[in-house]
């Protein structure tokens, strides 16, 4: 959802969830190296 992306604290317990214990860092590396920007600058009014 552009409105409101998830942030990364929110992927991390996502996934933890479904059975993936990862940590917010780690999903905050991925993101990095897909050069995804983060929460806030995702966002589109």
């Amino acid at each position: 959802n552009k409105q409101k992306p998830f942030s990364d604290d929110h992927l991390a317990l996502l996934l933890k969830k479904e059975g993936y214990p990862i940590a917010r860092r780690t999903v905050a590396k991925y993101r990095e190296q897909l050069k995804i920007p983060v929460a806030r600058l995702r966002r589109s009014i």
